[in-house]
This record gives structure tokens, C-alpha cells and sequence, in this order.
């Protein structure tokens, strides 16, 4: 058996708790309100947002939080606090928001009286974060909005600054006393933003001043990606379907490759990327966390420490990267001009983009050869790809099974025999698809390839909510299940730091390398075994 029995029970364990979370206090004959089940454990709270001015706030947070609103998921006595270094009202900051209302989420209203219920909520803060007098003023008023609305103390800070700022902010929190709740109802829990450190040792440093000041299950580390519901479906694709866990495996697999793939370039965040680099950037959280939901074992439940156990399981496995492995099982690329696949336009190169060193050497573009070093995924490769101005906008999954043997068909005048593949689509088209084998019409034994296809937008009438939507809304619950641990981050850094230093001392390749509008450097074809290529996502 490739598998050990023990991981088939867990995986039976968890497809009996799937079908009980799938059909608990659900009327056979009518459908499931999604609404009313996402609103439950939600009570009236503070959302303190910092970076309120900032371009993450205009953009994804306040959107998400107005939806909400509109959706009716939002509690009764939510009130949301801004704290920010500009001169602002509360008043004058509601206008602000009114605004990127219109300019980021055209289709909700930004009049009338869901607008105003929702901005009646909205209060301003000015003060620097590293000013102790503003946590004061801060303090005072979340207890202001406490007493009017006759509710217990529950904050939830939100830090979507940039990174420099995570410690000043967390100290004077704990200064002030916001990170210890008041009576038995209440509760204190904070947001933070990725990236979360920018190596293994500045990830360390932070959970260590995190942790004098907020309890780690108060902690909710954000990626944006595990909020994706193509991304929690792959959970339930693996778990509650009979068909795929005994074939989940090195007997069966022969290699599974993750894309994440962007057509944009650095769009006026030039400065930030420079300094950080598409390794940091995308594989270090999102791919990574991709990875280990389709390399983890069974969870035994739902609950959101049994299933970042698993997570963290994949990652230690991960074999680490010695100097020469970096050389062979690693590319880096940078685009240079090219032209758009769809239109033609021409598009500059990374070193001519907005606020970018002409000189720069920060990679717009990795892969990666990864091995898990498991029972389950002995000699499977795992590749990893990344990159920005890209010929396609997709982030997917693909596992192909091993070939079936030659010997039937040698002997007949057909096509090749593809090997099966599963494609998970997380963005955009989410979906699945599964590559099977059939005989064309004719008289002749012909094999073709073709696909059985499941689209998440013809399947479900309901719309895929934004990621920020469902983060937001479990964080409010207190469900961490789709945030990242503390262990969990200190070893998706402990792989990819050996990586990021061997590169500073390995030669950089000769940038540019590859145009933009294309897939990347051809030397990331030299990653996958036996002449094999990459296949085309989607």
C-alpha cells in the first residue's frame, strides 16, 4: 500500500466531517443560505485599520468591508476606526471612502441609504504610529463607541502598512492595553498584512515582539490567496471525493506544477518590488501555501490548528536547498520589452518601468524544483513557477499522472496515449478540469485526448466572493483556519532563505532574459526531467 492506512482513515474522518459541515441544520428541500451560515459567530466589533489612507485600504479593504455591509454579513454595531498619519475628519475620510467607492467598486451604491448606514460607522484617528498619545485617543474612543453602543470590548486591528511599521504598532497597542480584552465576552485580535518578515531571521524577530503582546490565537496572519475559493476547494476536491485520495501519490503522479502568472508589471509599485523580488513576493506565501494544500495529509477535522498542522508537516519535508542545489534546481528572470499576446501593444522592459534602478538585478520571474521528502510524495517533483508580464493571468495546479504502459496500444496505428491530468483553475475561469483518454469517431482505434470540465460560475448560482470578504469575515468569527500560524511562517522561510542567499552569491543571469508577453526564461524548461516542459495553464 503507497499510502499508510492511518492517512486513509484520517482522509474517511475527514470526508464524514465534510458531509456533516455540508448538510448540518440544512432543509432537504431547500438550498443552502450561504449567507446565513457565514453570519454566524458574528457580534458587534471595532475594526481599527491602520493604513487607512494607503492604496491596500482604498482598493481591496474598504470595498470588502462595504459588501459586506450590503450583504447584510456585517454585525449589528460594527463600527470601523481609521488610524493614519494624515489630516483628516471623520467626516473628510468618509468622502475619501465614498470615493474609492466609485473609482474601485463601481457596481456597489455610493449613495442613498445603504451608504449612509454603512459611513455612519466610519471614524478617524490622526496620529503617527509611532506616537504613544495617539493609542491613547485611539483607546478613548473605541470606548466611547463601547458605551453608545452598549457592547462588549472586541477589537480587531487590522495592519495594512507597510512592513516597518508592524513593530511600532504592535508595541504601542500593548502600551495602551488594546491587546488584552475586557470582561468574558470580549476579545482583541490582529491582522496582519504579508509580507510577514522578508527572511527566516526578520519572520523570527517579529513573532518574538508579537508574542509579548498578543497570544498567537490572536493572531491572524493574512494571505490574501487562501481566502480564494478555488483555493479552500481544493481541500474538499481531495477529501470528500472517493476517486482522487488513493491515487493522491507517487505510485500514481508523476509531477504536479504550480503556476502563478501575472500579465501586469510592477503598476507604480516599482520602489517595493525592487526591493523585494517575486521569490519574496508571490512564492514565499501564495505558491507555497498552494503547495502544501495539495502535498498535506489528511487533517483529522476541520478546526483550524488541525489543518495548519498538516501545512506545516509539507513544509518541513520540503528538502532543503543546498548551494549547488540552488544552481540546478532554481531560474531567475527578469522581462525585458516585449508585446502584449492579445493586443500588440509594446510594453517596456522591468529596468524602464516607474521607480525601478535601470540596473536592477531583482527577478521578476522564478522557478523552482521542489521535492518533498514523504512516504506519500517519494521522487515526485513538485515545480513552481512565478512571474510578472507573463503571456496569460492565471494562477493554477496542475497534477499529471503517470503514462499508462505502452503495451496495449503499441501495436495500433493511433495517437500518442496522453497521461491524465487534473487542472485546479484558481484564477481566473476557477474551475477544474480532468484530461482523460477517448477514442475519436471512425472506424480505426484512434486515442485523442479531451476534457471533463466543471466551472465554478456555471455550476453555483451564487457569485465567488472576494477574498478580503471571507477573510474579514473569519477573523471577525475568530475561525484562523485560513490564516498562517507561526511554525508555519518560520518554515516557508526556512526553505526559501538558503535559496534567496545562494543567490546573492551565485552569478545573476544576464538580464533581461526573456520578453515581456511571453512565458519566461527558456532555462526554466531545464528544471523539469526528462525533456519535459511546462504545460500551458488553464
Amino acid at each position: 500500500m503507497t499510502v499508510p492506512s492511518d492517512s486513509n482513515a484520517a482522509a474517511d474522518r475527514l470526508r464524514s466531517t465534510i458531509r456533516d459541515a455540508q448538510t448540518a441544520d440544512v432543509d432537504d428541500d431547500s438550498p443552502c443560505d450561504d449567507n446565513e451560515t457565514l453570519s454566524e459567530g458574528l457580534v458587534p466589533c471595532r475594526f481599527v485599520l491602520f493604513g487607512a489612507t494607503g492604496d491596500l485600504t482604498h482598493r481591496k479593504i474598504v470595498p470588502a468591508l462595504y459588501s459586506l455591509s450590503l450583504q447584510g454579513l456585517l454585525p449589528d454595531g460594527f463600527h470601523l476606526v481609521a488610524f493614519a498619519r494624515r489630516d483628516k475628519t471623520d467626516e473628510s475620510f468618509r468622502e475619501d471612502l465614498r470615493t474609492s467607492i466609485r473609482e474601485f467598486a463601481p457596481s456597489q451604491p455610493s449613495d442613498g441609504p445603504q451608504w449612509d448606514k454603512f459611513a455612519s460607522g466610519v471614524y478617524y484617528v490622526r496620529s503617527n504610529f509611532d506616537d504613544p498619545s495617539g493609542y491613547v485617543r485611539l483607546a478613548e474612543r473605541l470606548k466611547e463607541l463601547d458605551i453608545v453602543g452598549s457592547t462588549p470590548d472586541r477589537r480587531l486591528f487590522y495592519l495594512a502598512t507597510p512592513p516597518e511599521y508592524f513593530s511600532q504598532i504592535i508595541e504601542n497597542l500593548g502600551a495602551a492595553g488594546l491587546n488584552n480584552p475586557v470582561g468574558n465576552d470580549g476579545w482583541s485580535r490582529i491582522i496582519i498584512e504579508k509580507p510577514f518578515g522578508s527572511d527566516l531571521e526578520s519572520a523570527r524577530k517579529l513573532n518574538a515582539q508579537l508574542g509579548p503582546v498578543f497570544k498567537e490565537d490572536q493572531v491572524y496572519r493574512i494571505d490574501h490567496y487562501l481566502g480564494k475559493e478555488t483555493v479552500q476547494n481544493i481541500l474538499v476536491l481531495r477529501f470528500a471525493n472517493q476517486i482522487f485520495e488513493p491515487l493522491w501519490n507517487q505510485k500514481y503522479i508523476d509531477n504536479v506544477q504550480i503556476t502563478v502568472a501575472e500579465t501586469l508589471g510592477v503598476e507604480g509599485r516599482g520602489d517595493f518590488f525592487d526591493s523585494v523580488g517575486i521569490a519574496r513576493d508571490v512564492v514565499q506565501n501564495h505558491a507555497l501555501q498552494v503547495l502544501t494544500l495539495i502535498g498535506m495529509e489528511p487533517p483529522v477535522s476541520l478546526t483550524a490548528d488541525a489543518i495548519r498542522d498538516e501545512k506545516v508537516k509539507v513544509l518541513r519535508c520540503i528538502k532543503p536547498f543546498a548551494f549547488e542545489d540552488v544552481a540546478n534546481w532554481t531560474v531567475r528572470g527578469q522581462y525585458g520589452p516585449g508585446a502584449s499576446p492579445s493586443t500588440g501593444e509594446e510594453l517596456p522592459g522591468y529596468r524602464q518601468e516607474e521607480k525601478v534602478d535601470p540596473y536592477s538585478s531583482t527577478e521578476t520571474f522564478a522557478a523552482f524544483r521542489f521535492q518533498l521528502d514523504n512516504w506519500r510524495w517519494a521522487g515526485v517533483p513538485f515545480y513552481v513557477q512565478a512571474g510578472k508580464r507573463l503571456a496569460k493571468r492565471t494562477t493554477s495546479v496542475r497534477i499529471q499522472f503517470k503514462a499508462v504502459p505502452e503495451v496495449l496500444f503499441a501495436r495500433l496505428a493511433c495517437s500518442d496515449v496522453s497521461a491524465n491530468v487534473l487542472t485546479i483553475r484558481i484564477q481566473p475561469d476557477e474551475g477544474a478540469s480532468l484530461e482523460i483518454c477517448s477514442k475519436t469517431p471512425g472506424p480505426n482505434v484512434r486515442v485523442h485526448p479531451v476534457k471533463m470540465d466543471f466551472q465554478y460560475g456555471e455550476s453555483f448560482s451564487s457569485p465567488i466572493r472576494d477574498a478580503y470578504e471571507r477573510l474579514i469575515l473569519d477573523a471577525i468569527r475568530g475561525d484562523a483556519s485560513l490564516f498562517a500560524r507561526n511554525d508555519e511562517v518560520e518554515a516557508a522561510w526556512a526553505i526559501m532563505t538558503p535559496i534567496l542567499d545562494a543567490w546573492r552569491d551565485l552569478s545573476c543571469p544576464l538580464f533581461p532574459n526573456y520578453p515581456a508577453g511571453s512565458w519566461g526564461p527558456e532555462a526554466a524548461n531545464n528544471l523539469l526531467r526528462d525533456g519535459a516542459v511546462w504545460m500551458p495553464p488553464g
